[in-house]
């Protein structure tokens, strides 16, 4: 299932000649309702014109019809004519719509510093209205040239959808209510939040303020809890448009399938890390506060000593020393650390480790019933603080060369 799973949902993704090849790099979603909408953006104080725009459209109204994606060029450090070159986009693909203005919001992702192509996307969104009608535009084949159009330096499309019963009517039929996303991200990404784009559509039928408060709920268990390298991008952003033509929604339900599409496209974000061949992920457990376990999870995932070393040695005295400097209240000598299901680390110390086994686990060979490794090239490293019951989960990747030769030939 894709966006397009999701009812009155339209989607395109096309080439306008932004990147070079004829790469697809601009892409629509529609919605035949007006829809609530949310949104959650970087905390970076240097903030591209799109972001800039969908946060003082947002704070006005709550609705949104169509958000509109270029990438290739990220609209950052522009100016005024950024501005106005993000505002055009917004009104050109509103007029082509015929809807409100007001109703539509941009976003943009590529290299910084150059003004937008405007003439090659005022082509580009030209007929948008004529292909969002064309039943192509509900096809998991739209929903993948859409996915591909957002795409910078990602070796592939992010996407998920899932389903839920909804409430019960008069009729006693509870509606099937639909969750689906995509996203992009590869490098810059950091918590708070990932270098990264991700727009999510529903069926539901959530109130603006609630729709709010459940995404900044399901960002802060996912996406902020990502880490790749130590950079905070300019673009990031997170949609949730809710149009509501399958009814209301329980919930605690829809917030746990909610939390569900965030945390998997998170994963799907540092798993594609720039360079990156692993997933790690960081499990801390038995914490005194949520805060203690958020802080040393996070440490550890973005430790570059621990990700330039991942998955060729048992490097537990590095994720040691990131859970000491992570800010956390900690006691060192209570510290259990595990790679996969072998322990490494016992009350402080170095245990007496199965080195076979561990080198299985770091090459991902095996799993722990000798089965082979999930192909999600996973690694999960286990720290119990054994000091409380809170528990939180990071994920990041390992740092290898090939991270260094991309971003040293990619310009920013």
């Amino acid at each position: 299932m894709t966006l397009t799973s999701v009812t009155g949902i339209h989607v395109l993704g096309k080439s306008a000649g932004i990147k070079a090849a004829g790469k697809k790099d601009l892409a629509v979603i529609y919605s035949e309702a007006p829809a609530n909408v949310a949104g959650v953006f970087t905390t970076n104080k240097v903030k591209g014109a799109p972001v800039v725009l969908s946060i003082e459209r947002l704070a006005k109204n709550r609705k949104c019809q169509a958000i509109v994606i270029n990438s290739g060029n990220s609209n950052v450090a522009t100016g005024e004519q950024g501005m106005k070159d993000a505002v055009e986009m917004a009104r050109a693909a509103a007029y082509e719509l015929g809807i409100d203005e007001q109703y539509v919001l941009v976003s943009s992702t590529g290299i910084i510093g150059f003004p937008l192509p405007m003439q090659k996307i005022m082509d580009g969104l030209k007929g948008i209205k004529k292909d969002l009608s064309d039943e192509y535009s509900q096809t998991k084949d739209a929903a993948e040239d859409a996915a591909q159009s957002i795409m910078t330096t990602d070796t592939c499309t992010k996407q998920i959808a899932v389903k839920i019963k909804g409430i019960t009517g008069t009729n006693s039929i509870a509606n099937t209510i639909t969750l689906a996303a995509m996203a992009k991200g590869s490098g810059m990404i950091h918590p708070n939040m990932a270098t990264m784009l991700a727009f999510i559509a529903t069926d539901a039928e959530i109130g603006p303020s609630l729709l709010q408060k459940m995404l900044k709920t399901s960002v802060d268990k996912s996406f902020n809890m990502i880490a790749v390298d130590n950079d905070t991008s300019t673009s990031d952003s997170v949609y949730l448009m809710a149009n509501g033509l399958k009814g209301k929604a329980d919930e605690k339900e829809f917030q746990k399938a909610l939390d569900h599409v965030c945390i998997e496209l998170a994963k799907m974000i540092a798993k594609d890390g720039e360079g990156a061949t692993k997933l790690m992920e960081v499990i801390v457990k038995q914490a005194k506060t949520f805060e203690d376990a958020k802080k040393v999870a996070k440490s550890v995932a973005l430790s570059y000593l621990t990700k330039s070393a991942f998955g060729i040695m048992p490097i537990f005295g590095r994720v040691m020393a990131a859970a000491g400097y992570s800010g956390a209240n900690i006691e060192p000598e209570k510290m259990d650390v595990y790679f996969g299901d072998e322990m490494v680390v016992n009350n402080g110390i170095k245990a007496d480790y199965d080195k076979q086994k561990i080198n299985k686990i770091l090459k991902c060979e095996e799993n722990n019933e000798g089965k082979e490794c999930n192909k999600e090239k996973k690694i999960t490293i286990t720290i119990n603080l054994n000091q409380g019951k809170e528990t939180a989960t990071a994920w990041g990747c390992d740092l290898t060369k090939e991270y260094v030769d991309i971003n040293a030939g990619y310009y920013t």
